[in-house]
């Protein structure tokens, strides 16, 4: 490990403080008016988008930063949930694109957490989803919040709504049919109230974009992973049709993004081995074309009424940013809404080799300057329901400025690898994916890439989760671990978490944990308590509602006890930080830790 640098001006740190775009969406039925999520004040917050001018105007003010929100559709109002603890509860909150005073939407309902809001073309009706204690409540209400109306109700996982375009229906996904992580969609009429159609797939999941942009066309973009893997399919509840797309050719995962104005085409994004490709989808000629996209990671698109496609872009050394492509591959892509300049960083390989059971496993490595073996950081993503592609890591870049090699896992349990690789946890969490971590790491050090006696874990959330989980059952092979915002006891995790997570632990697991007693304990880190040999750092935000504190706590006294090397410490946030001068202050922390234990 090299000496850490900790000048002000080091090229680690002006990575974290380089302005990002996280995301922008253009209003859908105004295009000179979109909402961007970026970090230019130093912390993630909503920024009002002059499309034509790429002027930026902050509209969020939230101490500990957001990073979801909604524009309507004529892009007069922006919606967002006022979250001042980091806690991710509190009530959706209006804004106008203007700027001003924010008004609560929701007074009269408890405290809740929500995914935001959806509306109809023409901004008459809109949709959101609260959960809390009480359940998942689905509501609609008129333009200006005055008549509120809830249509659906369940204790099971609810996804959505999504608004047709005329305002008529409203299409939920719901878990409650089944005891799994698997989605039916279900139509109902705005008006009435009542359930007018139901779509399901056995054993199998279901998902939903959006309906399509002209008014009176009730056909909904879908997907459904009951071939294996995702596959876009467009569904009319009224008529109850289901249309299948002409994409045989096209195989691997396929997700639904978004519609053309004209609803003629729809913009598809491939995933291979954790990469992308975009491809639009003429649904007349039923042909698709590739659209020229720069290699690196692509985290969203959307179709313009002129006719261009916007994307969300980064790669390893750059920041994400959006970017517009001319679909005709008639010029490059171009900046429409810019990043920061940064220090070059090392790129990352996509490598894919065998696990326990068979298993192909993918995963990203970078290396610094010089010959191996390096001292190494084996990161895992968090979710698990999500996928590591090459990205801006400020965070991996400055282990890299160090001297260590890089390696990042999608294990088993990560998406776009297919419903088996995704399922492969389902009801037993923690085991194979140690392996898949064990299985990298024994590539690493067999290409004379990872010194074996100077391997550090890290990851946050699920990724942090498996840090600890590793280093618990897998004690031989680490020097030490760095988890962040990390799950240490399911159980106390499902007494204390807020409902929405507590409904996606009973799905992972298949039951409550006085239904399934041994898989939670077998997934929990706590059990292992005695096993742990490698000093630990956990990085906690206090006010996590996903990862509450008390399991944690109860995680450190089981250690101390046992005179285990560990150290927590806490920060005023929820899950994870937006903070840009905290999450160097953490990096150093981390730092500070690997020198600790590899250089003493």
């Amino acid at each position: 490990m090299k000496p850490i640098e900790l000048a002000p001006d080091a090229r680690w740190r002006g990575r974290f403080r380089a302005p990002a775009i996280a995301w922008a969406r253009v209003a859908k039925s105004n295009p000179n008016r979109g909402l961007a999520c970026c970090n230019r004040s130093g912390r993630y917050q909503l920024c009002a988008w002059e499309v034509e001018s790429g002027e930026l105007a902050e509209l969020t003010h939230l101490e500990t930063g957001t990073r979801m929100g909604t524009i309507s559709a004529d892009g007069k109002w922006v919606d967002y949930l006022e979250d001042r603890r980091g806690d991710e509860s509190g009530h959706l909150t209006r804004v106008s694109f203007e700027g001003g005073e924010a008004r609560d939407i929701t007074p009269d309902l408890p405290a809740y957490f929500s995914g935001g809001t959806s509306e109809d073309l023409l901004g008459e009706v809109t949709g959101f989803t609260t959960s809390n204690r009480e359940g998942f409540r689905v509501y609609v209400a008129d333009r200006d919040f005055s008549v509120r109306r809830e249509i659906f109700h369940s204790k099971r996982q609810t996804l959505g709504p999504r608004i047709s375009s005329d305002g008529s229906i409203a299409v939920i996904g719901t878990a409650e049919r089944s005891k799994r992580n698997e989605y039916a969609l279900v139509a109902v009429d705005i008006t009435t109230g009542e359930r007018i159609a139901e779509i399901a797939d056995d054993n199998a999941s279901l998902s939903m974009s959006s309906f399509s942009r002209v008014v009176g066309d009730n056909r909904l973009l879908a997907m459904s992973d009951r071939s294996g893997l995702n596959r876009p399919f467009l569904w009319d509840p009224v008529n109850a049709r289901r249309t299948e797309l002409a994409l045989d050719a096209l195989d691997g995962e396929l997700r639904a993004w978004d519609w053309s104005p004209d609803g003629r085409q729809l913009l598809l994004c491939r995933h291979i081995a954790a990469t992308h490709e975009l491809y639009l989808y003429d649904l007349e000629t039923e042909t698709c074309t590739r659209l020229d996209v720069p290699p690196g990671s692509v985290a969203s698109g959307q179709l313009t009424a002129a006719g261009d496609v916007l994307i969300c872009w980064q790669d390893a050394s750059h920041p994400a940013r959006i970017l517009s492509i001319d679909p005709t591959g008639g010029r490059d892509p171009l900046p429409v809404l810019s990043a920061g300049d940064v220090e070059p960083g090392a790129p990352w390989l996509s490598i894919t080799e065998p696990s326990t059971d068979g298993a192909e496993i993918q995963f990203w490595i970078a290396v610094p300057e010089g010959d191996g073996p390096f001292p190494t950081i084996v990161h895992t993503h968090g979710g698990p329901t999500a996928v590591q592609s090459e990205v801006f890591s400020p965070s991996a870049q400055a282990w890299l400025d160090h001297g260590f090699a890089f390696v990042s896992v999608n294990y088993r349990g990560s998406v776009t690898f297919g419903k088996e690789f995704e399922r492969a946890i389902w009801g037993r969490l923690g085991i194979v994916e140690v392996d898949d971590m064990a299985a990298a790491l024994s590539w690493a050090v067999s290409n004379e890439i990872s010194d074996p006696d100077r391997v550090i874990l890290t990851g946050g959330s699920y990724g942090g989760y498996l840090t600890l989980q590793a280093m618990g059952r897998r004690p031989d092979l680490w020097a030490g671990g760095i988890a962040q915002v990390a799950i240490a006891d399911w159980r106390l995790m499902y007494e204390d978490q807020r409902e929405a997570l507590r409904a996606y632990q009973v799905s992972l697991f298949e039951g409550t944990p006085d239904e399934q007693p041994e898989a939670h304990a077998e997934a929990s880190p706590i059990t292992y308590a005695d096993d742990f040999r490698a000093p630990i750092l956990v990085i906690q935000g206090r006010n996590d509602s996903r990862c509450p504190a008390r399991q944690m706590e109860v995680f450190e006294e089981a250690l101390a006890s046992r005179q285990k090397d560990i150290h927590i410490h806490w920060f005023d946030a929820g899950h994870g930080s937006l903070d840009v001068d905290q999450k160097i202050e953490h990096q150093e922390m981390m730092l500070k830790f690997a020198e600790r234990i590899l250089n003493p």
